[in-house]
């Protein structure tokens, strides 16, 4: 048990992210990545090659660069160090503007500057998402829901927490953009299931996402682990629920 718990702690001293990199736990946990919806289809299908996108928290452009958009009609924002440092050095030079900024406050862009606006897993303001967008303007978002990873939380923390997003449900989303003056044109919302085969990937997942692990460490944790320890000795796996939804909106014309 002593060796298990100098690995975990091994894995919580390495836990760092680039962009959105998750392959420091590939083949060592598995999650569910078809919700019933394809976000990236459903942005191609509304995008044609003069429209203005903007995504918000990209994150490191990783997915924005997959969708082939010219450079000129595209830009950008984030607000994580690590990840802004990430965007300069990346999307700057292909000649995508890019700012950072935190998006769930003001956007640093001109009053109907985009026909579409995207966010997935990101920070996000209805009313200044409606500025910036043109009239019939389009706004697809991926959003992880309000319980997400809820069983691994109240496994491993020593106490329980309250929800980090608790507003994080399609009808309180879809609620709020109807009222700041958008057309609901899609809404999905499901759940799927997130597998963990050893705890150290568990460690480090935890450590990564602080916002929902908040003050997580091997130590305080100590119990939690080990009890995943004894469900992945008993089954082969620890499990939990991811929650996500797809909320499509237009900017009404009037």
């Amino acid at each position: 048990m002593q060796k298990l718990i100098e690995q975990w702690k091994k894995e919580e001293s390495v836990a760092h992210i680039h962009g959105w990199d998750f392959s420091h736990i590939d083949g060592r946990y598995v999650e569910t990545t078809d919700f019933g919806w394809d976000y990236k289809e459903i942005i191609l299908r509304c995008l044609t090659p003069e429209k203005r996108l903007l995504d918000l928290d990209t994150g490191g452009g990783e997915f924005l660069l997959t969708l082939g958009h010219p450079p000129k009609n595209l830009e950008a924002t984030e607000g994580y160090p690590p990840n802004v440092a990430l965007c300069k050095n990346e999307l700057l030079p292909l000649g995508i503007d890019f700012k950072e900024a935190d998006c769930g406050k003001y956007l640093p862009f001109d009053d109907e500057s985009f026909d579409i606006v995207i966010n997935r897993h990101g920070d996000f303001n209805e009313k200044e998402i409606f500025r910036v967008l043109k009239k019939d303007g389009i706004f697809i978002t991926q959003q992880v829901g309000a319980e997400n990873d809820r069983e691994l939380v109240d496994l491993l923390m020593p106490k329980k927490l309250p929800l980090p997003f608790p507003e994080q449900y399609l009808s309180v989303i879809s609620d709020k953009f109807q009222k700041c003056g958008f057309e609901i044109v899609d809404g999905k919302e499901a759940f799927g299931s997130i597998t963990f085969y050893d705890v150290a990937a568990l460690v480090w997942f935890a450590r990564i996402i602080e916002w929902e692990f908040p003050n997580f460490s091997v130590d305080t944790c100590l119990d939690g682990l080990l009890s995943a320890q004894k469900i992945i000795e008993e089954k082969g796996f620890v499990e939990g629920r991811t929650h996500r939804f797809l909320l499509v909106a237009r900017k009404s014309r009037e």
